[in-house]
């Protein structure tokens, strides 16, 4: 009898667990789609499957690769669409071994050369965090490769070279952190796919491992611990700053433009600090590269360069005569690591498409429209090359390629932006700036942006005064933007005007600030 209690006790135990068993794999599965979020964040996927005012993975964002233009594919599971008819295996075949869920090889834009680094488990966490989203039908345009290039079974030439697949092998003779770190940047971050000078070799040893190089028109700088070109003289705080920030005390840092900036918003903002210190201690056990020598410098005469006079009358205003700008407001020019690059595509990106508010540092003119070509070449090298810096100077022909390159809001020569961000959005559509905005003369510029900026900062009480400059330059772009060039002051002089004086105000609600008056401009090549 004592027999048939305990197993009739036992089986009431094991009956009764069934509903906490339940919770249990509900909480696994929970735990492991949470995991496969942070994952997916840390891989920054976000950056590169959302296309243009689309919707969050769904696809169709274009890379401009050397071989033509790449949309990326709907990540969601929706079945037509998306990875809705893929299976857990074929998403890890996809990330290990660049192979499609048809069997068709992927081409190396998708970072699988970095990927395969990543373990099963983590990949399986990724999947099934993707498998949680709402499903969103958003057909994948259709790529535009020319022939040869278009033939994908040709890509076995490319992967029989460049590509071995195989996870993470951890250092036994390194730190936890150190393997960790390297899993990171060798893996989930693909930082070589923007940080290594070769970018058709994939993670090869052929590929300038981290020693920095050109990505979709802006240079992607040296991470290895190089004193002068890389991050050698950072300290732990600047890097992990700013990775989490865009920008770091100190000269060095400067202010993260182009798709850095994306990365940082998109992905390393939202990691974990442990994981980017393990980052910064992984790349400082990297060696030391320089991407050029003393050999690729020429004299230059700071006092003497045809730069000197140019930076004085459109830079020094704002970034100093000595180049140390204004910290928190204007960055330094003056030992920054990414004005030496061995590249100047970034310094020439900025100069001539300006850059909106960011990391609480004031927006930039486009100033570059309205300088010559030689100027903008000029300036470039006076401030690569001054104040202590040194880099290469300019080819011939540089800055008319970046000119021609570079389409902005700032500069006048692309569409108005959109507002990202559906609160900032709702705070100045609440606010009725663009309405506010139209037919509005210079000199009525601060009593304007006076009355709008309590609206919208009232709507927006956690501050985040950089969306609140870039979001009502957005709504001044759309209220005033000419159709013609027939006006009082160059477009990109204007608007320039507009953001830095809401962000002057901003900053500085009791101080008024004069109206800005340009200085006349020679007309552009």
């Amino acid at each position: 009898m004592r027999r048939i209690l305990a197993v009739a006790a036992t089986s009431g135990f094991l009956l009764g667990s069934a509903v906490p068993i339940d919770a249990f794999a509900q909480r696994a599965d929970q735990d492991l789609v949470k995991r496969g979020e942070y994952l997916v964040t840390a891989g920054d996927c976000v950056a590169c499957h959302t296309g243009p005012s689309g919707k969050r993975l769904a696809g169709n964002y274009i890379l401009n690769t050397p071989i033509g233009k790449i949309r990326t594919p709907n990540l969601t599971p929706d079945d037509e669409t998306g990875l809705g008819k893929w299976t857990e295996a074929d998403f890890v075949k996809a990330m290990h071994e660049g192979i499609d869920n048809e069997g068709h090889y992927l081409y190396p834009a998708f970072p699988f050369a970095w990927y395969t680094k990543v373990t099963t488990d983590d990949v399986k966490a990724i999947w099934a965090y993707l498998r949680s989203l709402e499903p969103v039908k958003e057909p994948r345009k259709d790529n535009e490769i020319p022939f040869p290039f278009n033939i994908r079974t040709a890509l076995i030439t490319w992967r029989t070279a460049f590509f071995t697949p195989g996870e993470w092998k951890p250092d036994p003779k390194a730190t936890a952190e150190v393997n960790r770190g390297g899993y990171l940047v060798e893996g989930l971050g693909h930082c070589g796919m923007c940080h290594n000078e070769n970018k058709i070799v994939g993670n090869s040893s052929l590929a300038g491992k981290l020693g920095g190089g050109v990505i979709d028109g802006w240079y992607a700088p040296n991470i290895t611990p190089d004193d002068h070109q890389g991050i050698g003289s950072w300290s732990e705080e600047q890097v992990v700053t700013y990775l989490k920030t865009g920008t770091a005390p100190g000269n060095q840092p400067g202010v993260a433009a182009g798709p850095m900036r994306q990365t940082i918003e998109e992905s390393l903002s939202k990691m974990t600090d442990a994981d980017l210190k393990a980052m910064v201690a992984y790349l400082r056990t990297y060696q030391a590269k320089q991407t050029y020598k003393s050999k690729d410098l020429q004299a230059f005469d700071t006092k003497g360069a045809p730069g000197a006079g140019v930076y004085l009358s459109y830079c020094s205003s704002c970034h100093q005569p000595d180049g140390k700008g204004v910290e928190g407001a204007i960055p330094a020019l003056a030992g920054n690591t990414s004005v030496q690059s061995a590249g100047p595509e970034t310094v020439l990106r900025v100069i001539y498409g300006g850059l909106g508010a960011q990391s609480g540092y004031a927006p930039m003119t486009a100033i570059g429209q309205g300088m010559t070509d030689q100027q903008v070449a000029d300036v470039t090298d006076y401030i690569r090359n001054s104040w202590g810096n040194s880099a290469p100077v300019l080819k011939s022909g540089v800055a008319a390629d970046a000119r021609k390159a570079t389409s902005t809001m700032l500069a006048g020569n692309a569409p108005c932006a959109e507002i990202e961000q559906p609160d900032v959005a709702k705070a100045v559509a609440d606010a009725d700036a663009i309405g506010q905005l139209k037919g509005l003369k210079q000199e009525d510029f601060i009593p304007r942006i006076d009355a709008l900026l309590p609206k919208i900062k009232s709507a927006l009480p956690a501050g985040r005064d950089d969306d609140i400059v870039n979001g009502l330059t957005t709504a001044f772009c759309k209220a005033a933007k000419p159709d013609t060039d027939d006006v009082k002051l160059p477009w990109h002089t204007t608007i320039g005007s507009f953001s830095n004086l809401v962000y002057s105000q901003l900053k500085n609600p009791e101080k008024q600030a004069s109206t800005m008056q340009a200085p006349a401009m020679p007309k552009p090549n």
